[in-house]
This record gives C-alpha cells, sequence and structure tokens, in this order.
C-alpha cells in the first residue's frame, strides 16, 4: 500500500478522536462544578473569595460617607463646639494662630436650621488682642477673652448699614481716643461695631459701662473696623466685612462669635 493510501486510511479517525476528547473534557469540567457544589468546604471558600473583593475594615470606614464631628466647622475642638447653642443659626468663628498671637482670621457662617452642619459663607484676615488670648482675661492685660459668646447689639459712628437687624446705637460716642498698642492711628475703629457679650448687659448698646462680672476683667470687648493694628482685647476685622456682619445677622437666628487660639 502507497504511503498516500495510508494518510487516506487514518484520516477518517481524527474527527471521532476529536469528539472523544471534547466528550471527556466537558465530563470534566461538569464533574468539577458538581463536586464544588456538593462539598459544602470547597463553595464556602468560593463565597469567600467573591465577597474579600470588597473593602475590608479601615478602608471600607474611610469610605463611609459620616458627619464630620465638629459639624463642618475647623480649627476648634469637640468641647467648644459642644458650647455652641443648638439653636443658633449665624456664628462668626475667630480662629487666632497661637495662644500668643495677635493674628486671626475670621469667617462668617450660617446653616438652614438648628442643629444642622454649619457652611462657611466668607473669611477675612483679623487682629485680636495683642498678647492673644486667654480664658481667664483680666482688666489690661492685651488678651481676647476664649469662648462662645452671644452677638445681640451693635452700634457705630457711622448711620447703620441698609438691612442691619440687630439693634443699632448711632451714637457721637463711638470715637476712639488715644493711639493703638503699636501707636497706630484708631480714627474709624468705630465706625462700625457689634458688642461681644463678654462681662456685659446684652441688650443694651455697647457704650454701657456696666460690667456684671466686675470691672476686674474688663469689658467693652467689640467687634470693629481694623485700625491695622492688635487691639487691647476687641477683634478688628476689615471695614467692608463689618458691613457684612451687620448687613447678615439677624436676632433670630441666635448668632454668636467663638474665638480664642487655633485648636482651643
Amino acid at each position: 500500500m502507497s504511503k498516500h493510501a495510508r494518510a487516506r486510511s487514518r484520516a477518517p479517525r481524527t474527527p471521532r478522536r476529536l469528539a472523544l476528547v471534547a466528550t471527556l473534557g466537558l465530563a470534566t469540567l461538569a464533574g468539577g462544578w458538581m463536586y464544588v457544589a456538593q462539598d459544602p468546604e470547597a463553595a464556602g471558600a468560593a463565597t469567600q473569595a467573591r465577597t474579600d473583593a470588597r473593602p475590608q475594615g479601615a478602608e471600607r470606614a474611610a469610605r463611609d460617607v459620616q458627619r464630620p464631628a465638629l459639624q463642618g466647622l475647623t480649627g476648634i475642638s469637640e468641647q467648644t463646639r459642644a458650647r455652641i447653642p443648638a439653636e443658633s443659626r449665624q456664628l462668626i468663628l475667630v480662629t487666632g494662630k497661637a495662644g500668643d498671637s495677635s493674628e486671626s482670621t475670621a469667617a462668617l457662617y450660617t446653616r438652614p436650621a438648628a442643629g444642622a452642619d454649619w457652611v462657611r459663607a466668607e473669611s477675612w484676615p483679623a487682629r485680636n488682642g495683642a498678647k492673644g488670648w486667654s480664658a481667664e482675661r483680666t482688666y489690661g492685660d492685651l488678651t481676647s477673652p476664649q469662648g462662645v459668646f452671644a452677638l445681640t447689639d451693635a452700634g457705630g459712628l457711622l448711620p447703620k448699614p441698609p438691612g442691619t437687624r440687630l439693634p443699632y446705637d448711632k451714637d457721637k460716642g463711638f470715637v476712639a481716643s488715644g493711639r493703638g498698642v503699636n501707636g497706630e492711628s484708631l480714627a474709624g475703629s468705630f465706625d462700625y461695631v457689634v458688642a461681644i457679650d463678654f462681662n456685659r448687659r446684652p441688650g443694651k448698646s455697647p457704650l454701657d459701662p456696666v460690667m456684671p462680672e466686675g470691672k476686674e476683667k474688663g469689658g467693652n470687648i467689640w467687634l470693629h473696623v481694623d485700625h491695622d493694628g492688635p487691639s487691647q482685647g476687641c477683634v478688628g476685622i476689615p471695614k467692608e466685612a463689618m458691613k457684612k456682619v451687620l448687613e447678615t445677622l439677624d436676632p433670630a437666628a441666635k448668632p454668636v462669635i467663638v474665638m480664642g487660639p487655633e485648636g482651643f
């Protein structure tokens, strides 16, 4: 028999062999799946492999959307945040660079409802006491009191800006005498002021001299127009910022000022 004849005689066997191999392969694959389905441990391992694809532990927690502990505020402690009245919906946050620094930042925050998170509206450079901050302020120590204080009354040498809702006392008495701590002019400092309710009687003009907790603590601590220098205890911000504050603050929103060094 020739080589060509032998080749032709073997050719018909190839399809049968391929069919046999394919059949055996399918049987083996089916058997493997049946084993996994019947073996609980193998099935559990397969399930665990798929489950492990999800974020685990700290990674999953980091991806969770959680409400910020400080309700949108920064630069203060949880203890200070807890002192902010739940009903307040307007807030000025004054954050000092350090406990002994006279430089700070003031930011205006609002929130749509009592207890909701705060949203910053605007911020400005600010000045505070020449010797920084104190939780136990005394008269003449050139520090600003740190804490949370209500903002209830305003006034100034100039007429109130349109839209002002805080009680406003326009008076010629709002004229600073002398010069600032660094010798700078104080002219215009009290064109607009908002009284900070530290050792004062709420509901009175910022010029009210009464200090309910004693004169040794000092008083007449105001938010007023910056005079390009540190204060004796007040907080100064730009004149346009003072106008914005007066146009925004609403007694019905129970506004407060939160003030102190970074992290207090």
